[in-house]
């Protein structure tokens, strides 16, 4: 159901499923905050904080939460509405609490959201205590360096910071910077001004993407495309149809996950098939895509079918029935013959 409704009201993944989970549980287990909703006292924003939190603990423990956050929900922000919920939840569920915190601590990770305008968000999901004190060594080293240094903003010291600490490798060196940029020659040479791509995120102007080819550690693979479709023919100099060099150019054509909606760059991402194998699919770069682990499964679920339209395209059928069409998107706008070139009649 939360990729049907993904697909339908053309979000990402997490918001259908926050949508789908909130609604679900509004219904069945949280009548007191629904009755809130549908009063007004709080929005689904405010209603979503309190289904995220007991999504986990038993009916009857959610009951009891809800029961107990019948009075405490109008007026309140959503910060402070997730402070009660989690503080009843800790009242009326102690032992489960604990088995959650320790499952919720062995499962820290890091995340990346991209923002606009050349930002992204970098976050770590940690155990409280730990992220507070990296956080504070951060402050700390932060404002020596602001005492002697005035020309940049205690924010910026700490992100400056934040980021020379994990990009230097083995805590010793230059921090070097592992990324994925597609530019036009001519945009890198400074005679064109069209936008890069940096994969994963999108668009970036042209000055920026200078500035990346600048670093003498940068490294270069040669893309070769079709003048008149922009998309891509070749990557390299190896021989097209080595299964290395195939992934090498579906991965640097598609550039990211290709089911739609989703964003997490094709290097991180599996190639496999459009058609499946086992449905004499053909290994070439008409039916070999890029997708996450998520979305290559899912061609796989029962209803769920997938049919390549060409160069790394295909149309996808849900379960429902509705149908959407994908296909990569090309390097650069087509370009037609300059008309000095073409022969006279």
């Amino acid at each position: 159901m939360t990729e049907e409704v993904a697909l339908r009201f053309s979000v990402s993944r997490n918001q259908a499923f926050l949508l789908v989970e909130t609604s679900c549980a509004l219904v069945a287990r949280l009548p007191n905050t629904l009755a809130a909703l549908e009063k007004g006292d709080i929005d689904l924003y405010k209603a979503s904080k309190v289904s995220q939190l007991t999504r986990e603990v038993s009916d009857q423990v959610a009951e009891q939460v809800d029961a107990w956050l019948a009075q405490r929900l109008a007026g309140r922000v959503p910060s402070a509405i997730r402070r009660s919920v989690s503080r009843a939840v800790q009242k009326f569920d102690r032992d489960g609490y604990r088995e959650r915190a320790a499952k919720k601590r062995a499962a820290r990770q890091v995340s990346l959201i991209h923002d606009d305008e050349t930002m992204s968000t970098l976050s770590g999901h940690l155990p409280a205590e730990v992220a507070s004190s990296i956080y504070a060594s951060l402050c700390r080293t932060a404002q020596a360096l602001r005492n002697k240094d005035k020309s940049r903003t205690l924010d910026q010291h700490r992100a400056d910071i934040f980021a020379e600490r994990l990009l230097t490798e083995d805590g010793r060196g230059k921090p070097r910077a592992h990324i994925h940029v597609y530019v036009d020659f001519l945009t890198l040479t400074g005679a064109r001004d069209d936008p890069a791509t940096l994969a994963g995120y999108g668009p970036i102007p042209d000055w920026l993407v200078r500035e990346i080819a600048s670093d003498p550690n940068s490294t270069w693979s040669r893309l070769i495309t079709d003048p008149a479709t922009g998309q891509l023919l070749e990557v390299g100099a190896d021989k097209y149809r080595s299964p290395a060099s195939l992934a090498r150019l579906i991965k640097a054509r598609d550039r990211e996950c290709t089911h739609p909606g989703c964003h997490r760059p094709a290097e991180l991402s599996e190639i496999d098939h459009i058609t499946g194998w086992a449905r004499n699919g053909t290994t070439d770069h008409h039916n070999c895509r890029g997708a996450c682990k998520t979305h290559n499964l899912l061609k796989e679920e029962p209803g769920w079918h997938t049919e390549p339209t060409g160069n790394g395209g295909m149309t996808i059928t849900t379960p429902s029935g509705h149908t959407y069409d994908t296909a990569p998107e090309p390097l650069h706008y087509p370009r037609p013959e300059p008309e000095g070139d073409v022969p006279p009649f």
